[in-house]
C-alpha cells in the first residue's frame, strides 16, 4: 500500500512552526512532503523530508503536483503553516475531497479591512478605523480619529509595517515609509488607519469553537509592536475570562470561522474587551510549545489529525504557567559576539532557548518579528516562580553590537540572513 502523506504548502516564512507541522507529521506515521517556489529548506534534507519545488501562487500547478504525488503516495490531507497560503491548502483540500478549512471566510479574514467590517457588522468591538490609500487619505483619517493612531497595511503579518504614530511627523514619516517604495505591497497599496486601543494585550488560542487557551503578551519598545513576552495562562477574573472568551467566539461566529485553530489578539480597555486582529490559523511560534508545556495540549498534532479525518483530544492533561522571553537588540550594527545560552538553558525550569543568529551577523531592525534574535522559555507550577525562573535565565544571556556608525559607511553593508543556533537582551 502506498504511504500516507500529508501536504504542506509553503513554510519558510513561518520555519519555526513548520518544522514542527513535519516533526508531527512523522510521528503520526505520515510522509510530510513541503511544496515551495523556492529552495529554502535546507533543515529537511538532514531529516529526508521530500520538498517539492512549484509555483506555489497558481493553483492549477498546485493541483498538477499534488495529482502526480497522490500517484506515489495516499494523500491524507493537505495545510499549511503559513498564513498566506493557508487558503490555498483550504482550495487544494476541497478540489481533492479532502478535510479542510471554507478558504473564502479565510481569505476574507486575511484582509485586514474585510475582517473589520465583517466583525463591525456582527457586533463585536473593534477600533475605530479608516482606510487610506495615500498621504492625503492618512492624514485625513487620523485627524478623524485622534492621535495617536496605529498605521499598517490592510495585507499582512508578524507586526510588518505596523507602527504607532503619535504626532503628525511620525504620521508623515511611516505614511511615506510605506508608500515609497521601502514597503513590499502583494496588492495595491491600501493603508488602515485605526484608533490605538490602550490597556492590556491578550491572544486567544481557539481549535474549532473551543477556546483552548488565553495568554499575556507584552511588548518591547514602542513605536513598534515587537513580542517581548508572552505568559500562558494570563492573569484573569472569572468575569474577565468569561468575556474574553465570549467576545473570542463571537468573532469566529462573524467572519464565518471554526473549522481549525483561529488565533485572536486582543486589548482590555476602559470599555472591555476590543478585538485587534483574527487570524484563521495557529499563532506562531512559540504558542504552540508554550500551550503544551502549560496544559498538555499538543495544538500542531491536533490540527495535522483533523487535517486528515482522525479523531482529536483537546484534553488538558496538567496546568502549569508556561512564558516566553524574547531577546531583541536595541541596536543596528554587527553581532560581535553572544554568550551564556548554554548557561541559561541549564536552569531548572527552562524549557528551551534558542538563538536565531551567530556572531558576525548583521542585525538591521525592522520593526516586526524578525527583529527577535533569540527566545528563553521557563515553566513551573506557578507564575511568580515561572516568571523568577525566566528573569534568572535571561540575566545570564549577553552579547554585543558594534554599531554600524563604527564601522563605515551603514549603505554598503548588507544584513546577513538569521541563521538557527541553539538559544539572548542586549546589554552592552
Amino acid at each position: 500500500m502506498p504511504r500516507r502523506a500529508l501536504i504542506l504548502v509553503e513554510g519558510g516564512s513561518n520555519m519555526p512552526l513548520h518544522v514542527q507541522y513535519v516533526q508531527a507529521a512523522k510521528r503520526l506515521d505520515l510522509q510530510p512532503i513541503t511544496l515551495s517556489a523556492d529552495s529554502r529548506y535546507d533543515y529537511l534534507a538532514a531529516e529526508g523530508i521530500e520538498v517539492v519545488r512549484v509555483d506555489t501562487e497558481n493553483l492549477d500547478a498546485l493541483i498538477r503536483e499534488c495529482s502526480r504525488l497522490n500517484a506515489t503516495y495516499d494523500i491524507a490531507g493537505i495545510t499549511s503553516a503559513v498564513e498566506l497560503f493557508y487558503s490555498t491548502a483550504g482550495k487544494l483540500s476541497r478540489y481533492f475531497d479532502l478535510h479542510g478549512p471554507n478558504p473564502e471566510p479565510i481569505e476574507q479574514c486575511c484582509d485586514k479591512v474585510t475582517q473589520r467590517q465583517l466583525l463591525a457588522q456582527a457586533g463585536v468591538p473593534i477600533p475605530a478605523y479608516r482606510v487610506a490609500t495615500d498621504a492625503t487619505d492618512v492624514e485625513s483619517a487620523a485627524a478623524e480619529i485622534g492621535l495617536p493612531v496605529i498605521v499598517k497595511p490592510a495585507v499582512g503579518s508578524g507586526s510588518t509595517g505596523v507602527r504607532l504614530c503619535r504626532s503628525l511627523d511620525e504620521l508623515a514619516e511611516h505614511t511615506a515609509y510605506l508608500l515609497g517604495g521601502k514597503h513590499i505591497w502583494r496588492s495595491s497599496p491600501r493603508i488602515l488607519v485605526e484608533e490605538f486601543a490602550q490597556g492590556a494585550h491578550y491572544t486567544i488560542d481557539i481549535m474549532g469553537n473551543e477556546v483552548i487557551a488565553i495568554a499575556a503578551l507584552d511588548f518591547d519598545r514602542p513605536p513598534h509592536f515587537v513580542y517581548r513576552e508572552c505568559t500562558y495562562p494570563a492573569v484573569l477574573t472569572d468575569d474577565e475570562h468569561e468575556r474574553i472568551a465570549d467576545v473570542s467566539l463571537s468573532c469566529l461566529a462573524g467572519l464565518g470561522l471554526g473549522w481549525g485553530p483561529t488565533n485572536i489578539e486582543l486589548r482590555w480597555t476602559k470599555l472591555g474587551p476590543i478585538v485587534i486582529e483574527v487570524n484563521p490559523r495557529l499563532a506562531g511560534s512559540p504558542s504552540p510549545e508554550l500551550v503544551q508545556l502549560a496544559y498538555g495540549v499538543d495544538l500542531v498534532t491536533e490540527h495535522i489529525k483533523l487535517v486528515i479525518g482522525d479523531e482529536w483530544n483537546l484534553r488538558r492533561s496538567h496546568s502549569d504557567t508556561a512564558a516566553v522571553r524574547f531577546l531583541v537588540p536595541d541596536r543596528d550594527g554587527t553581532l560581535d559576539w553572544i554568550d551564556g545560552h548554554s548557561r541559561a538553558a541549564a536552569v531548572s525550569g527552562v524549557a528551551a532557548v534558542k538563538l536565531f543568529v551567530e556572531p558576525n551577523t548583521q542585525i538591521v531592525r525592522k520593526g516586526n518579528c524578525l527583529d527577535c534574535i533569540g527566545h528563553v522559555i521557563a515553566v513551573s507550577p506557578s507564575f511568580a516562580e515561572t516568571k523568577a525562573i525566566l528573569q534568572d535565565a535571561v540575566d545570564l544571556i549577553d552579547w554585543s553590537i558594534t554599531p554600524f556608525s563604527a564601522l563605515g559607511d551603514r549603505n554598503n553593508l548588507r544584513p546577513l540572513a538569521p541563521r538557527i543556533s541553539a538559544g539572548g537582551p542586549n546589554k552592552r
